[in-house]
């Protein structure tokens, strides 16, 4: 089913034009919104992309988040059956899998091949056709892969048909209220749109088509009869592999991709009183 432009998939209110062409707004409930197709195994796309610095600019900050995470799932459901969606390199699994009988779903080709060698149950495909119908899960997770699937409404309808009774689903993503993603906002009215389209990933193979923050994600959740359990906040940059995490799809300008990161450092010392780039939801099946 094709993705309808001109709802608001948290409240149903019509989406009003943004800052481009390709940009879309909810006024009621402040949701945006991206019309970009995911190209995910598309060769071509795939070579605009260094997957070596790429994983050297995130592992470090992914796996540090990744451990505050598992410390609020396990206050929250101890044990049990876990399923990971869009499971990447497989760095959440590995630390889940001491106190979980971890699975993952991934759909990108090369990706799935690297981590296949990892020993983890990981599947080729797209969630939920991926899934057998009987298949269910103690704890559904979205490590930054929300905001990148078209129809969130219908794959939230899925996590509950393959979530147990008091199952809880973790998601976390970006937050249009945090504080980078308002300077990208103001940078593109001042026409250098170049950081706007970076954190909405334009022209990567699988773009933000999604922008959430905590309230409209809270309220797409209870839309679907989950319930709040916890919240918060997650690290947003690690000054050791900024350059990599900036420069493996940047501009193709050393200099500029230098100048970002310099701007980047000089926000850091406030990131612990500046709104977080990235939240998290822990909700419970009702």
């Amino acid at each position: 089913m094709a993705r309808d432009h001109t709802k608001c998939p948290v409240c149903e209110n019509d989406l009003s034009r943004g800052l481009t062409s390709w940009h879309l707004v909810c006024t009621v409930c402040l949701y945006e919104s991206a019309i970009l197709t995911p190209h995910i195994n598309v060769e071509s796309v795939h070579a605009s992309v260094d997957e070596v610095s790429r994983e050297s600019g995130l592992k470090t900050l992914r796996i540090s988040n990744f451990e505050r995470l598992l410390n609020k799932i396990r206050q929250l459901k101890g044990d049990g059956a876990l399923l990971e969606i869009g499971c990447a390199h497989g760095w959440f699994l590995e630390k889940a899998q001491s106190a979980f009988d971890v699975f993952g779903v991934e759909p990108d080709q090369s990706i799935y091949a690297g981590v296949q060698g990892k020993g983890l149950n990981v599947r080729l495909g797209y969630f939920p056709e991926v899934l057998e119908p009987g298949e269910v899960f103690d704890v559904i997770v979205f490590n930054d892969v929300l905001e990148h699937i078209p129809d969130v409404n219908r794959v939230l309808d899925a996590c509950r048909r393959h979530m147990a009774d008091k199952g809880i689903l973790v998601i976390n993503l970006p937050n249009s209220r945090g504080v980078f993603y308002r300077i990208s906002k103001l940078l593109c009215k001042l026409s250098v749109p170049s950081f706007f389209e970076r954190l909405w990933q334009k022209g990567l193979p699988s773009p933000h088509v999604h922008y959430f923050d905590s309230s409209n994600l809270a309220r797409i959740l209870r839309v679907h009869d989950f319930v709040i359990r916890a919240g918060g906040r997650l690290s947003t940059v690690e000054a050791s592999s900024l350059y990599d995490r900036v420069a493996y799809a940047g501009s193709g300008s050393v200099v500029r991709d230098l100048l970002v990161c310099v701007g980047i450092i000089g926000l850091l010392p406030l990131q612990s009183i500046l709104p977080s780039d990235i939240v998290y939801l822990i909700a419970e099946k009702n």
